[in-house]
C-alpha cells in the first residue's frame, strides 16, 4: 500500500487518487469519511498561494501561534483519529495517523523552521488518505458523496 505522502495531489482539491470503490459502503459511513476529509482540507490545504502550487491551511496558520497553535492543530488531529477508530481501522494504521499528529506538533513548535514545515507537511491530509485507502475508496468519491 502507499503511503499518503507518494500519492499525486489534484490542482482542483488537493486530494490525491486511490484505486478501488465504496464496495459496500453505507450511507452514514461515507458522511463520516466525507466529514473528516472536509475538516482535513480545511486544516491543510484550503487556501492556495496563486500563481503557484502551494495550499496552506488553518493547521499552518495556528502554527504561527507559539504553543497554542500547534497544540490546537493536534486536538483538532486526534478529532480525526478518533473518528477513524470508531469507523473501526486498524491499531497499526491508527498508530501511523498519531505519528504524523506527533511529527507536525512537535517539529510545528519549533520557531521558524516549524512554520516552514506545517507547509509541505499536511499531517491530516495523510491521516484522510489512510482512511481512503483502508476503505478503498478515492478521494473525489468521499467529496462527491459529502455534498
Amino acid at each position: 500500500m502507499a503511503s499518503a505522502g507518494s500519492r499525486s495531489w489534484t490542482k482542483a482539491d488537493g486530494w490525491g487518487s486511490a484505486a478501488g470503490g465504496r464496495a459496500g459502503l453505507d450511507a452514514d459511513t461515507m458522511r463520516r469519511i466525507a466529514r473528516m476529509a472536509k475538516l482535513a482540507r480545511l486544516m491543510d490545504t484550503a487556501i492556495r498561494i496563486p500563481g503557484t502550487g502551494i495550499r496552506f491551511g488553518a493547521d499552518s496558520v495556528l502554527g504561527l501561534l507559539p504553543v497554542v497553535g500547534d497544540a490546537s492543530g493536534a486536538v483538532i488531529g486526534l478529532v480525526i483519529v478518533n473518528e477513524a477508530r470508531r469507523l473501526g481501522l486498524p491499531p497499526e494504521k491508527l498508530a501511523r495517523m498519531l505519528g504524523n499528529i506527533a511529527t507536525d506538533a512537535v517539529v510545528g513548535s519549533v520557531p521558524l523552521l516549524g512554520d516552514l514545515f506545517d507547509v509541505y507537511f499536511k499531517s491530516h491530509r495523510r491521516n484522510a488518505q489512510i482512511i481512503f485507502d483502508h476503505f478503498g475508496v478515492s478521494a473525489e468519491e468521499v467529496m462527491r458523496s459529502g455534498r
